[in-house]
């Protein structure tokens, strides 16, 4: 096939999850073009490498201009609108350069800040939609929900009527951005989520029945090199709230002597976020050791050293963490919420826990235990190149693609 690639993704597990999906339709001898914004980061895992790749310009606001003083006038309004308007002119963009190039088939990737774009609204060409999650902030309580307007206010003072004023100009720039992220799902082919509990998510969001399409690790990058296992809780995932690593901080600082080390893996911070964190554990006396943008070779020894993955982030979609632990033979503990609970099996490749607290007692479990910890990762690593390889995801998006371009085929007949 000859397939069209779009995202405008940041770094983390969405990039990786495309990196690894147009390498995998490369080696089947696929013939990829990829197309993306400006705003796109172009320093992880770059599609570049493996694809020619056309990035098209995206306007976007310059931090210190007047657009940007009117922004925070409008508490972020004008710029929602701005930058649906500016995606509204690349999707078209790319749409038609796309089409004039004869590909059978488009597999988009999501959008960091509006998750859904318009792209296939203006596609003539059979499209494919790979959404890691909707746009979470529209949706879920975090830690409230944006659209419930303000109670009326028997104050007239003018700090009031601007709380109210902003409000009411926000909840209608969110509207109209969950109405374009709406119109943009429903004009795809077919919708593909990583998982049934991300397919659930956009059911409820978009009232669109996605076909569930699991990603896969690399399992000859992430093995078990059988080094001597030391006493360190190890923990993947950006250094931002929705991670929650004080989370974890405060599990391991429940954990009794000798109390094991922490080791978080983040490839990007809040630097705000990443002190406190620090702070935190200074003052609950536990070790931690914080790596920015550690190399692959970094991550992959450290899951080889590690005794236990500790992983609570808040409604992960999918998380690639569990996977690749497991891949190099590293029992889990995890938090029993989003897709994680359809990669660790509670028992056999780790312990899924329900309340947080209940994480300090089955890190413990795994710590004290070095057979049941051996016996876990083995059963891990034998899932994961079972059911979890590279190679079985790239079948099952290649299955996908494929249907849709035959169905369209048949539909021109």
């Amino acid at each position: 096939m000859r397939i069209a690639v779009w995202h405008d993704l940041p770094s983390g597990g969405g990039k990786r999850a495309l990196h690894d999906q147009v390498r995998g339709l490369l080696a089947r001898g696929h013939d990829i073009e990829s197309w993306c914004t400006s705003t796109a980061d172009q320093e992880f895992l770059p599609l570049g490498d493996l694809v020619v790749e056309h990035i098209v310009d995206l306007d976007t606001i310059e931090p210190g201009s007047w657009r940007a003083a009117v922004g925070r006038l409008s508490g972020g309004a004008t710029q929602t609108l701005a930058r649906l308007r500016a995606m509204d002119e690349h999707s078209r963009r790319c749409a038609s350069e796309i089409d004039d190039r004869g590909f059978d088939v488009v597999l988009a990737g999501s959008s960091g800040p509006l998750a859904v774009t318009g792209l296939a609204v203006y596609l003539n060409t059979p499209s494919v939609l790979y959404l890691q999650e909707p746009f979470r902030p529209l949706y879920e309580a975090a830690p409230t929900l944006p659209w419930p307007a303000l109670p009326k206010s028997d104050s007239f003072r003018i700090s009031a009527v601007r709380r109210r004023l902003f409000n009411e100009v926000q909840v209608r720039a969110l509207r109209v951005q969950a109405r374009e992220e709406l119109k943009g799902v429903r004009a795809y082919d077919r919708v593909l989520a990583n998982s049934f509990f991300s397919r659930e998510s956009m059911l409820r969001a978009y009232g669109v029945e996605a076909a569930v399409c699991y990603l896969g690790v690399d399992t000859d990058r992430y093995r078990d090199h059988h080094l001597p296992r030391k006493r360190v809780v190890v923990g993947i995932g950006a250094f931002f709230p929705h991670k929650r690593v004080e989370v974890v901080i405060e599990a391991v600082a429940r954990i009794g002597a000798p109390r094991p080390s922490l080791v978080w893996i983040g490839n990007s911070a809040r630097q705000s976020y990443l002190e406190d964190l620090e702070r935190l554990a200074e003052r609950r006396n536990v070790a931690f050791t914080p790596l920015v943008a550690a190399s692959h070779d970094d991550v992959v020894r450290l899951l080889n050293e590690a005794s236990v993955l500790a992983y609570a982030p808040r409604l992960e979609p999918f998380g690639f963490a569990p996977l690749e632990a497991g891949a190099c033979g590293l029992p889990v503990v995890a938090k029993a919420e989003g897709g994680v609970r359809e990669t660790v099996i509670d028992g056999e490749t780790g312990f899924l826990v329900v309340d947080d607290a209940d994480l300090t007692g089955a890190l413990q479990r795994v710590l004290d235990d070095e057979a049941l910890a051996r016996r876990m990762g083995a059963t891990s690593r034998r899932i994961v190149e079972s059911t979890w390889s590279l190679s079985q995801a790239t079948d099952r998006l290649e299955s996908h693609l494929l249907q849709v371009v035959e169905k369209k085929s048949q539909w021109q007949r």
